[in-house]
């Protein structure tokens, strides 16, 4: 008699490889419903907020820029707004660049920090 069993011995044809299938296809489906409600959706949600922000652009709007810069609108043109950030400096900025819409005074409110 050996003291390691050598002989190996093989299991039985199964019939379980068409609920594997099935799984396979409900795992991949979850994965995409995740993506979509984790990534896509809240992406398509905010393009759309910033599209419309920058669709209402209008002349004394107060904005500031995504680099952070405050200043007023005095010329909204096609693709670019003129915007006067300190006295006799403007500047032409691409609306696309606009971060936000500010409330009104709140650049007086900012000098008056200074």
């Amino acid at each position: 008699m050996s003291l390691f069993e050598t002989t190996v011995y093989a299991a039985p044809a199964g019939g379980a490889g068409g609920d594997a299938g099935l799984i396979n296809l409900l795992f991949l489906g979850g994965f995409v419903l995740i993506f979509y409600f984790l990534l896509i959706r809240p992406q398509n949600k905010r393009r759309k907020e910033h599209q419309s922000l920058v669709t209402s652009l209008s002349k004394g709007d107060e904005i500031v820029t995504a680099g952070g810069i405050v200043g007023q609108i005095t010329k909204v043109e096609d693709d670019f707004v003129k915007v006067q950030v300190g006295d006799n400096v403007e500047m032409r900025i691409q609306k696309s660049a606009v971060g936000a819409t500010l409330p009104n005074g709140t650049i007086k409110s900012l000098e008056a920090e200074k």
